[in-house]
């Protein structure tokens, strides 16, 4: 059974992290925000961020013209952005409308091209068929007000004007700066990069922008980065798959965990714990190239998965080890779908929007892996597709095998149901109907199904 165990321990561990480069050339990371924005792009976000936290960047650009897009996907991007110390920037070359706007205001600077502009971030439904959908004025009152908190909350983290913000969200505001309305009610604020630029209150600091620069080599130059080593950043086709196992979390790891239940609770190696192993590896690849998972997630769960087959194979019973064991790969699936910079160790963060749905997937998914063990334990022992993937070995035909019943014999490892036994020297992969039999038991063949050979203890005395 030990075979079995390295195995999966070694093939879980195979994922390794990009190490960091030294060098003493100052680094920026160039995120381009183009066209719409969709959670793929998400993920370039949390990988440039990742990147230039490992490699002592100073300063994160995001080169933006972009006409909005997912409103939870700009979300996602400014969390990633406000958990980095490192320098953000915004340039916008040219729109910076909807989510494109909101994700702007929540970095510390924004430059913006000739002919540039920035606003109108109020939130649209999109209709199946590609245009605007129709919502009634309670549903869109609700939305607007969400995407305004979210708007002001960004401008807050950005050090922007919090009014300025809420303006490009509600058409109902008027918004006036040194004395003249800019936007009128009944229009929702959106700034040219002059208007963006144009000096306001009693320091004089700008209104938005704090300059128009002709490109992103100009904006280096401003910022005293100009022979800063340029690392730019796009969408990849791994990252877009990513998107998708992320999206399909829950079933990988229920099938993950049932594979490898099953797998332990059968003789030989087959297609349970082929299966698990997939599985798992897809979750937790797809996680760290989302940017969520490190080594050290995938580090935890196989220190679970250690400890839970010592309590199966090693020690009698369940306890202590088993127990830590799940809690660990608990921990582990959770971590790795929690907002954290992949590579760098951080308890789970236990506020209730960054714990919540992780933590509701990874219930389900244990409760789906038991439901799955339940069904698969019940009737695939019946089925001859189980008989034939299950045993390691055959032991002569299998209507040889019919010989074989009602001999005598003794357990060579704990029966759990599954192991394996003496029968007139030779030794035979058997299963019980359920009831688990202790090393060095005796026992008896009641029943012979092909290759699937059934045990019963003997009673002693």
């Amino acid at each position: 059974m030990f075979h079995k165990i390295l195995f999966v321990l070694l093939a879980l561990f195979m994922c390794s992290t990009t190490p960091a480069q030294e060098t003493n050339v100052p680094t920026v990371y160039i995120i381009p925000i183009k066209k719409m924005i969709e959670p793929a792009l998400l993920y370039v976000v949390r990988r440039g961020v990742a990147e230039a936290v490992r490699n002592d960047a100073q300063a994160i650009i995001l080169e933006m013209d972009t006409p909005g897009g997912a409103v939870n996907a700009a979300e996602g991007i400014i969390t990633a952005l406000t958990r980095t110390d490192i320098p953000t920037y915004t340039f916008v070359e040219n729109d910076a409308y909807s989510a494109g706007a909101i994700i702007a205001l929540a970095t510390k600077h924004i430059y913006m091209a000739p002919g540039s502009v920035i606003g109108a971030a109020t939130p649209m439904m999109m209709s199946p068929m590609g245009g605007v959908q129709e919502l009634p004025e309670e549903v869109r009152e609700k939305m607007t007000s969400a995407v305004a908190a979210m708007v002001r909350s960004a401008a807050e983290q950005g050090g922007h004007d919090k009014q300025l913000a809420e303006a490009m969200v509600r058409a109902d505001m008027e918004y006036i700066v040194n004395g003249k309305v800019i936007s009128e009610k009944g229009r929702l604020l959106t700034l040219t990069n002059e208007e963006a630029a144009q000096l306001v209150g009693e320091d004089q600091r700008p209104l938005l922008s704090e300059g128009t620069v002709r490109d992103i080599d100009a904006l280096l130059e401003v910022i005293g980065l100009a022979n800063a080593e340029k690392h730019i950043l796009e969408v990849t086709a791994t990252e877009r798959l990513a998107r998708l196992i992320a999206g399909m979390a829950p079933i990988l790891m229920m099938f993950g965990l049932g594979g490898l239940w099953l797998e332990f609770k059968t003789p030989g190696f087959g297609v349970f714990g082929i299966t698990g192993i997939l599985c798992l590896l897809l979750f937790f690849f797809g996680h760290h190239i989302a940017g969520l998972a490190g080594m050290e997630d995938l580090l935890i769960f196989v220190v679970g998965v250690g400890l839970l087959a010592v309590e199966l194979f090693i020690t009698p019973g369940f306890g202590l080890m088993g127990i830590s064991g799940l809690i660990l790969m608990f921990v582990s699936f959770i971590n790795a779908m929690s907002e954290n910079l992949p590579g760098q160790w951080r308890p789970v963060d236990f506020s209730p929007e960054t714990l919540s749905m992780p933590f509701l997937k990874v219930t389900l998914s244990f409760a789906g892996a038991l439901a799955l063990i339940a069904v698969v334990g019940r009737f695939l022992p019946k089925t001859r597709m189980f008989q034939s993937l299950t045993l390691e070995e055959v032991i002569g035909e299998a209507d040889g095998n019919q010989q074989l019943l009602g001999m005598e014999g003794i357990t060579h490892s704990d029966l759990r149901p599954s192991g394996t036994a003496y029968f007139d020297g030779r030794k035979i992969d058997v299963v019980t109907p359920g009831d688990y039999i202790h090393q060095a038991t005796p026992v008896r063949i009641v029943e012979v199904h092909g290759n699937r050979i059934v045990v019963e203890a003997l009673s002693r005395g």
